[in-house]
């Protein structure tokens, strides 16, 4: 067999790996050999005769998958063609589910994410043979992955069922960006700018004095009072964020000192409920908080009524450009009596439910090469970038190194975001993949990976996120009862606490000592002393498999 190795210089490698891109990896394996400098141990093709094979995965709408020129350029690579089952998004759980419940199932399960794939539905499959255990085939037929579980062991153990068996492996997120549990929370910095802040609040009392300026002092300067100081849709994704600030890592469950609780019933969490319903008293909480969409957020932010409000990049909901953007930093956690050290919300940087193989498949091992190739640098790449020629193509810059650029004749520079979900299936759904650092797609050849708000974002992380950030509770699996024990639970609580803090904290129902014992006791009767135990054996099982 041959290798698939490009031709590329020391320099072009160089720049491949270099830092800047928003695609940085904490997983990537420091090995020196030669395959891996050249961005993969993959060997292609992966067999003589060609082999054909099923997939289903959630179409995003923008391309037929057998026209995606990703997808062509890989099947000619690897001598495996591909029959495309791909329902709509909103359609791909339910098709997805009639496919179990009816045998007729495609060889491999792909981009469904633990959303729709869930952990309990792998044990549950696995254990009747429907998905197969894939651990066997990894040291042979996965040596990219098999290098990344090497440099970061937490990868194995949070993707091992209770029963020992892998039945799908992960996306692996990185990059500056891969820690964020969500979007992060972002001051408006024009606001701050008028009024005269020159850092971002670190304590609860700091941060709700300048919740009080931003109220009273006109910081929009448009002569009317209609500044929002701090908005979100019901809190879903801001509420990570504050709750550290009450010395809570989650919205459920959550470890602290190896010990499971559930935040919901403590005081803390009251804490939390005190001051976000003295927030919305006072107009610092948008009185549209709960009954909002998205959509009036963002118009609210390009209206310049808000001043700390929850999205990917600033620029989203206030409008702008990225070189603007670089004005508008990053919250920073909070202390207070409940946290005297700050804490950040992390995300576990892993999703589990992105490729798994059904006992339909004849040639397991083949589809774990197929795989295995993503989960490199070059791999990933090439996944998230497509083939040269499609979206772009090698010029040079003006010393003479190679840099990926626009095919301008295919791209529209302006959008370029819609074409790339037509190249790649690595477009709006969780995809099999490492995430590496390496060299973006330039409309200049003499850009760099480099720009201001590459170094923006990483700066902001690095300082008010890295330090501070810590996992809520680990990926983990559950046993068949296990599941049984909290599968209808976990619906009942989540509704009800959800809708609970929406009622303290708008004051439709006052927070008191009658109130929140009725609270906590409504909470304790729907079994949560099982719910905790549950989740803290599962906890001391993925302690004890990294031992």
């Amino acid at each position: 067999m041959k290798k698939w190795l490009r031709k590329f210089s020391t320099v072009t490698m160089a720049t491949l790996l270099a830092t800047g891109s928003l695609a940085t990896s904490v997983f990537v394996s420091a090995q020196e050999d030669e395959e891996f400098e050249t961005g993969t141990l993959t060997e292609f093709p992966l067999t003589e005769e060609t082999v054909h094979m099923s997939l289903m995965a959630p179409g995003t709408g923008m391309a037929e998958w057998a026209d995606m020129p990703t997808l062509q350029v890989y099947e000619e690579m690897t001598n495996i063609s591909w029959e495309y089952i791909t329902p709509p998004m909103s359609d791909f759980g339910t098709r997805m589910n009639l496919a179990f419940a009816s045998g007729d199932l495609p060889d491999i399960i792909y981009g469904a994410g633990s959303g729709t794939l869930t952990r309990g539905m792998e044990v549950d499959y696995g254990r009747q043979g429907i998905l197969i255990p894939l651990e066997g085939y990894l040291a042979e037929y996965a040596p990219n992955f098999t290098a990344l579980t090497e440099e970061n062991p937490d990868i194995l153990r949070s993707i091992t069922a209770p029963d020992g068996h892998i039945y799908s492996l992960p996306f692996l997120s990185g990059g500056p960006t891969g820690i964020w549990p969500t979007g992060p929370l972002w001051y408006n910095g024009a606001w701050l700018d008028a009024l005269g802040v020159e850092e971002v609040p670190t304590t609860v009392d700091d941060f709700y004095d300048l919740l009080v300026r931003m109220r009273d002092e006109d910081p929009n300067g448009n002569g009317q009072a209609d500044e929002i100081p701090f908005t979100d849709v019901a809190l879903e994704y801001s509420r990570p964020y504050i709750l550290t600030a009450f010395g809570m890592k989650a919205f459920g469950i959550e470890e602290v000192d190896g010990v499971v609780r559930y935040a919901p019933v403590t005081d803390n969490y009251r804490a939390y409920l005190e001051f976000m319903a003295k927030l919305y008293s006072e107009g610092l909480l948008d009185q549209e908080t709960f009954i909002q969409a998205n959509e009036q957020k963002k118009a609210k932010g390009q209206n310049n009524q808000i001043g700390l409000f929850q999205d990917w990049f600033s620029f989203f909901t206030l409008g702008g450009t990225e070189d603007e953007a670089v004005n508008n930093p990053m919250f920073h956690p909070l202390t207070s009596e409940w946290a005297p050290e700050p804490i950040s919300p992390a995300s576990p940087q892993l999703q589990t439910g992105v490729f798994a193989i059904t006992n339909q498949a004849e040639n397991p091992e083949l589809a774990v090469q197929w795989v295995d190739y993503f989960y490199s640098p070059d791999g990933a790449a090439f996944l998230n970038q497509g083939p040269e020629g499609a979206m772009w193509i090698w010029s040079e810059n003006e010393a003479g190194e190679p840099v990926k650029v626009f095919n301008t004749e295919n791209v529209d520079i302006t959008n370029t975001e819609e074409y790339r979900g037509q190249i790649t299936p690595d477009y709006g759904i969780p995809v099999p993949k490492g995430t590496f650092n390496v060299a973006g797609v330039h409309v200049d050849p003499n850009e760099t990976d480099a720009s201001a708000f590459s170094d923006f974002i990483r700066d902001e992380t690095e300082a008010k996120m890295q330090p501070y950030a810590e996992v809520p509770f680990p990926v983990t699996y559950l046993t068949t009862d296990e599941q049984d024990i909290i599968v209808t639970m976990q619906t009942d609580l989540n509704t009800f606490i959800v809708e609970q803090e929406a009622r303290f904290i708008t004051g439709v129902q006052e927070i008191n000592d009658d109130t929140w014992a009725q609270y906590v006791n409504t909470i304790n009767s729907m079994g949560i002393d099982d719910y905790v135990m549950v989740h803290q054996q599962a906890y001391d099982r993925w302690v004890q498999a990294g031992e």
